[in-house]
């Protein structure tokens, strides 16, 4: 489920060539996941990296997670 989670996620990524030949990628509804890399494959290697740690840490801190076409990470209920 993660897997399938973090691909669907990574079908949504967005690619950009700066004017200095450098590659920016980042994913709509995943504030903050972002990567700059020098060649387009390392930028997809890095967005990828900087998403599983992303939702990690969301993970972590028991926050939402956006449903990405129809897949949601679901968290169990923590008891104080």
């Amino acid at each position: 489920m993660f897997a399938e989670y973090l691909q669907a996620a990574m079908n949504h990524a967005a690619y950009e060539q700066f004017e200095d030949g450098t590659y920016f990628g980042s994913i709509p509804g995943f504030q903050g996941v972002i990567a700059n890399e020098a060649t387009l494959e390392a930028t997809r290697r890095e967005l990828q990296d900087v998403l599983e740690g992303w939702v990690l840490l969301g993970i972590s801190l028991h926050h939402d997670l956006p449903v990405v076409d129809g897949h949601k990470l679901i968290l169990p209920k923590v008891h104080a």
